[in-house]
């Protein structure tokens, strides 16, 4: 697991000693909001830059065993699927601000079964579902 809070100190601090612009740091894109939206988990933690509302944290998946899933935002009860499902992937925590844009990776971890394992399972399932 990685944590990205140092980071995320260090660009707030650049923020606020104008080392940095809004725009460069609120700059979610469309899809990340989207995300927000659909996927997101309400935090506690209020916005650091516009403190308008709180952030929305959105987990997205990165892996070979994962497909056209690779790349796309999961709730946590698709990444629990998905770690039951499939090799080892890498999972990203953006937290993001539905206000003001800002957004920032929080935390990296890994999920799944070990290599070579998710085919197995999965076509264990089509069995089983296909006997039954």
């Amino acid at each position: 697991m990685v944590d990205f809070a140092l980071r995320r100190r260090g660009v707030l601090a650049d923020l606020q000693a104008g080392g940095l612009s809004l725009r460069e740091v609120c700059d979610a894109d469309v899809y990340l909001q989207r995300a927000a939206g659909f996927h997101g988990n309400s935090t506690e933690t209020v916005c650091p830059v516009c403190r308008k509302e709180n952030l929305t944290e959105v987990s997205w998946v990165f892996g070979d065993d994962l497909g056209s899933a690779s790349g796309s935002a999961r709730s946590d009860e698709e990444l629990e699927q998905l770690a039951l499902t499939h090799d080892e992937f890498t999972v990203h925590v953006v937290e993001v601000c539905r206000s003001c844009s800002w957004n920032h990776l929080v935390l990296s971890y890994e999920l799944g079964l070990p290599e070579g394992s998710g085919k197995r399972v999965r076509r264990a399932a089509r069995e089983l579902r296909r006997r039954s």
